[in-house]
């Protein structure tokens, strides 16, 4: 088998998994929501009743209905990973994506003391992006920024041309910074290092790069800051009459 051969069957049999793995998922999330329904009817059940037993119950009923979420999200974030390389392309704007992505952040940036800051070059050429999921990608580097600048900081959002055939985006944040260590498996599926973290946030990221044809690159230091680096493929420009 020729190594063109072998890579094609291997993606085959990935797509496969995939498709298996996120049919269970969203056979789990059925039952799932059946159960949290009955416990949030079960609470409203108990709720006024101040007895000893009520009360036992009722801080059962919570870690119960707190781990349900959990693994809601979880299915969720796995859900997301699993199609992240299923993807509509069409040609658009990276600026104005930049700019819609951001927007959702500022007012809670704010309340955390973190500053956005936006430097967009003008006249980029056109990438070929799906919008939704590009937009995923964005939100969750945005999130990532934001957790690793607990007591404030900037995060500066940066397009420019890095050439003729690509587009380059830098996240820059002055946040805790990771390790060598961390960043060797910080897009591999389940690595985290939050507490509670599903490890699935910047795999489907970098997952979501690679079906655009881009790729993602990290810098970073301990207690220095960290920067992502986005590279896109962009659309040949028609030449000057």
């Amino acid at each position: 088998m020729s190594a063109s051969e072998n890579e094609k069957y291997l993606q085959k049999q990935y797509t496969e998994i995939a498709r298996l793995a996120g049919g269970l998922a969203h056979e789990i999330k059925n039952p799932l929501s059946t159960i949290m329904l009955n416990i949030e009817l079960l609470a409203e059940d108990i709720e006024g009743i101040d007895t000893p037993q009520a009360r036992r119950a009722q801080r059962k009923i919570s870690v119960v209905h707190r781990e349900c979420e959990r693994l809601e999200t979880l299915l969720n974030e796995f859900l997301s990973f699993a199609k992240a390389h299923s993807i509509e392309l069409k040609p658009c704007d990276v600026n104005r994506e930049i700019r819609d992505a951001a927007e959702l952040f500022q007012s809670k940036a704010a309340e955390k003391n973190i500053e956005i800051i936006e430097y967009l070059s003008s006249n980029l050429p056109t990438v070929m992006l799906d919008r939704n999921s590009f937009h995923r990608a964005l939100t969750n580097l945005i999130i990532n920024a934001m957790q690793a600048m607990p007591d404030g900081g900037q995060l500066v959002i940066r397009s420019r041309n890095a050439g003729g055939s690509e587009v380059a985006v830098d996240l820059i944040d002055t946040g805790t910074g990771m390790d060598e260590e961390t960043r060797l498996h910080l897009f591999d599926a389940f690595f985290s290092t939050k507490k509670g973290g599903s490890g699935l946030g910047l795999a489907t990221v970098g997952k979501i790069i690679q079906a655009h044809k881009g790729t993602i690159t990290v810098q970073s230091e301990l207690n220095r800051g960290t920067q992502f680096t986005v590279m896109l493929p962009s659309l040949p420009r028609l030449a000057e009459k």
